[in-house]
Formats: structure tokens, C-alpha cells, sequence
């Protein structure tokens, strides 16, 4: 590895009290060629961490701030900063607590600079593979996405097309689909895509309010118009004067107000509750519903005139079902959406979990995905959302992981990597040697086993010997 080669994937910011090691190590990583900061402290060494960072060294057992601190600490400053820990203090609970905080790796002391270089190599690399993960999935929802939709699928490749035909038009727009489609992101991007963008994007939920509030959320009201009407209110028509004003279940809306909205969308204008004068307004209206207005209609319950006013443009939403092409995208975009929002670490999908997301149904749409997908990503302990840690209504049998056996594994005293050498025994047991099933309940990928079974010396049929 070369130093301009390292210097560009990240630098390495190095903790230990012990002046002569800390000297020794350094020099060791920068003749390898890796950008190295060194610290004797943790409290030193945190304010050392910033965006170039990419491992944190640090030792277990540090004055005032321990290495579990720093690990805790670094996590919560940057996630995608891997730790290595360094100690010669192994214990059961050192360990357990190491990996539950989210340490990559440790090294027991004395610290093999060797090990120590093939685990930082390891990092960058994979820290460098992400980036480009990273730029590909941009690259790709760029391609297949129109603002915050994303979608390849034919139906939706041509829902974009007529939004970017439709929007710099003054066309009233009805979207129709089943809940959790996206309604409300078309009636953004109709909005983001007209001259009308930089004014208001006023959205209303007709199922939101009792009817007898609706008409004065919608049209405003005078003052002592009603009993607590305290002072005149110009309404969401008037706040959206200029801009876009959408009405979500539209199909909600009390028959007695269906007129006035009627009016409002043929004159633009309106009467406020409890005046005589007339308002005129600029309003682009978009409405959306999930129920059949055509039905609704026949039913006596929507006025044929308001349906024909209100789809001069008719833009219907497919269930996620019926775009199952799309899934592996919104999948993975909802996935980095949840990294960066709540500051975890990067995270990919296995292939049997995506294969899993593409194959269910989906009764909640786009919505429920995001959400799957969210929760998934805040729960995940591993790299890996794997099947088992999909809801069980979508991974099936694959929702019931094989407990590994670890009654008298573990001793007070015994090394980590002792440790670490049995936990991967007892579950490659557990499977019968499948490396894979093994790899996935360990929560590692199955480069990262082999290379640890490599390191163990671990051979098939290896047998694990309590302690």
C-alpha cells in the first residue's frame, strides 16, 4: 500500500498510554505507508476524529477515559469509523461489551504490528468499497428516480414523464392509488416541477378534521363567525395563494362543501365562513384519493361535476406489488436514508433478504417498506440485514434463527480470541459447517470467517472443546 493510496481512503488515529509502543506502532504504520495520528489519552485522542478518520486504535485499559468510552464515543461522533481495540486485560465481559458496542476487531497485547496492518488494510478497503457503493446507488437513483420517487418499473417511468409534462401547466391533477403509494411525493414534484415552486406547497388531509372544521380550515372564517371564531383566519385557499394547494382524500370531503370547492376550482375564487365578500385567488389544485370516485359517484356520494373538475389529469399510482421490479432500489435507498438519519453505520441488504422484500406483497405499499426497512436498520447488531431480521410476516422460516449452544464456552480470564475462536466453532456446529448459515447467525460475511478460520487454524470438523 502506497501513502498517497492510504492518504486518500482515510487516516488512522492510534490511542496507547505506553509511550515506547505508541512510538513503535506509529512508526510501523507509517512505513506501510498509512497517514497516523497518534494520542496518549482517550480524551486526546477523540478530539482527534474527524471527517478523514477512518480506524480508531485505541487500548482497553486507558487513564481517565477508558477504551469502551472511546469506542462509545467514536460511534456516536462518526459511525462509519471502525474500532480496533488493543488490551492484555481479556475477560468475558471486556469482550461481550466490545463487540455489542461495535468494535471491528482487537488485538491482544503484546500487539502483533502485523495483525495489526492486515486489520487496518481490511477496514480501508472496505471503507473504500462503500464509497463506491455509495456513488453507484446516487448514480443510479439519478437515473431512476424523479425528486424523492424512485421507480424503474414501466408504470412508474411513465407516472415521471407525465409529471414533467403536466407541471408547468395550470392543470387541475388527480392522483388515485391505494394508501402508502405516494401520493403526496407526486403532488410535491408536480409542485417542485411548475413556475409556481418557490411559493407555498399547502397540503390539506380531509380526513384529518371533523366536517363541521373542514370548511373553515379550507376557506377561512371572519371574526364571530362561530363560537370561538376570536379573530378573522384566511384559510389554507388563501395561504396557498400563488402556489399549490393539495387535498388528500378528497373522496372525504362532506357533500355540503363539495359545491364550494367546485366554485373554487372554476372561479378561484371563494367565500370565507361568515362574509359576504369573495376572494380571489392563484391556486394550482391537486387532489388525491384511494377510493374509486367513479363509484362514489354512481353512490350518490361525490358530485359528477367536482369529479370531472378535478380529473382534467388523472395520474394512478400502481401498488408495490404490481412494481416489484422497483423494491430492490426503494430498498436500498430507504436503507442509506435510515443510516443517515439516525447516524448508524453503513448497512446492505443480503440477497435472500432482498429476494425475500421482492416477493412479499406488500399491503402497506411504499410506506410499509420504508418502515420495514427502517426498523430493520436500527435493530441490525451485524453489517447485514439478513432475513431473519425481517418481520416474520416476510421472512418466514427464515424469522427463526438456530441458537447457537454457549452454556461453557466462555471462562473468567480466557483471551479474546480464544473466545472469538470458540463462538465460531459452537455456530459453524450448530450448522453442521455450512460457512454461510454460520457467517449470517455471526452476523460477519463469509470473507470475513474464512479469513478468521484461516487465522484460528480452524480445519472442517474441527471440534469444540468446553472449558
Amino acid at each position: 500500500m502506497t501513502s498517497e493510496a492510504s492518504h486518500r481512503e482515510g487516516r488512522v488515529v492510534l490511542i496507547e498510554d505506553d509511550d515506547t509502543l505508541r512510538q513503535s506502532l506509529v512508526e510501523y504504520l507509517q512505513d506501510k505507508g498509512f497517514d497516523v495520528v497518534a494520542a496518549s489519552d482517550g480524551k486526546e485522542g477523540l478530539a482527534q476524529v474527524d471527517d478523514e478518520t477512518a480506524v480508531v486504535v485505541t487500548d482497553l485499559k486507558l487513564p481517565g477515559m477508558s477504551g469502551l468510552d472511546v469506542l462509545k464515543q467514536t460511534k456516536s461522533k462518526n459511525p462509519d469509523v471502525q474500532v480496533i481495540v488493543t488490551t492484555g486485560y481479556a475477560s468475558v465481559d471486556s469482550a461481550v461489551q466490545a463487540m455489542r458496542e461495535g468494535a471491528f476487531h482487537y488485538v491482544t497485547k503484546p500487539v502483533n504490528p502485523t495483525v495489526l496492518v492486515r486489520l487496518v488494510e481490511d477496514v480501508l478497503e472496505k471503507r473504500l468499497l462503500r464509497l463506491e457503493v455509495r456513488q453507484l446507488r446516487q448514480q443510479l437513483v439519478g437515473k431512476f428516480g424523479l425528486d424523492r420517487m424512485i421507480g424503474r418499473s414501466p408504470s412508474m417511468l411513465q407516472i415521471f414523464d407525465v409529471i414533467r409534462h403536466v407541471a408547468p401547466t395550470r392543470a387541475t391533477v388527480l392522483i388515485t392509488g391505494e394508501s402508502g403509494t405516494g401520493k403526496e411525493l407526486v403532488a410535491r414534484s408536480v409542485h417542485e416541477h411548475s413556475n409556481r415552486r418557490d411559493r407555498p406547497f399547502i397540503a390539506f388531509n380531509c380526513a384529518a378534521l371533523p366536517a363541521s372544521l373542514v370548511e373553515s380550515e379550507l376557506f377561512g372564517h371572519e371574526k364571530g363567525a362561530f363560537t370561538g371564531a376570536v379573530q378573522r383566519r384566511k384559510g389554507l385557499l388563501g395561504a396557498a395563494d400563488g402556489g399549490t394547494l393539495f387535498i388528500d382524500e378528497v373522496a372525504e370531503l362532506d357533500v355540503s362543501l363539495q359545491a364550494k370547492l367546485l366554485r373554487a376550482l372554476e372561479e378561484r375564487a371563494y367565500v370565507p365562513l361568515g362574509s359576504t365578500q369573495e376572494v380571489k385567488v392563484d391556486v394550482r389544485f391537486v387532489a388525491a384519493t384511494n377510493r374509486d370516485l367513479g363509484q362514489a359517484v354512481r353512490e350518490g356520494k361525490f358530485r359528477e361535476d367536482l369529479y370531472s373538475r378535478l380529473k382534467v389529469v388523472t395520474i394512478t399510482l400502481p401498488p408495490l406489488r404490481e412494481r416489484r421490479d422497483d423494491v430492490p432500489l426503494l430498498a436500498r435507498a430507504f436503507l442509506d436514508a435510515a443510516v443517515t438519519e439516525h447516524g448508524l453505520r453503513d448497512l446492505t441488504l443480503d440477497p435472500e433478504a432482498l429476494r425475500l422484500l421482492q416477493h412479499y406483497d406488500w399491503p402497506g405499499n411504499v410506506r410499509e417498506l420504508k418502515n420495514t426497512i427502517e426498523s430493520a436498520a436500527v435493530l441490525s447488531r451485524s453489517e447485514t440485514i439478513y432475513a431473519k431480521d425481517l418481520p416474520v410476516q416476510i421472512a418466514g422460516d427464515h424469522a427463526r434463527p438456530v441458537a447457537a449452544p454457549t452454556s461453557g464456552l466462555f471462562a473468567v480470564g480466557q483471551t479474546l480470541a480464544d473466545m472469538e475462536r470458540a463462538a465460531i466453532l459452537a455456530t459453524l456446529d450448530a450448522h453442521t459447517g455450512n460457512r454461510t448459515q454460520a457467517a449470517r447467525e455471526l452476523g460477519i460475511s463469509l470473507r470475513t470467517l474464512q479469513r478468521k478460520l484461516k487465522e484460528y487454524g480452524i480445519q472442517p470438523g474441527t471440534k469444540i472443546e468446553a472449558v
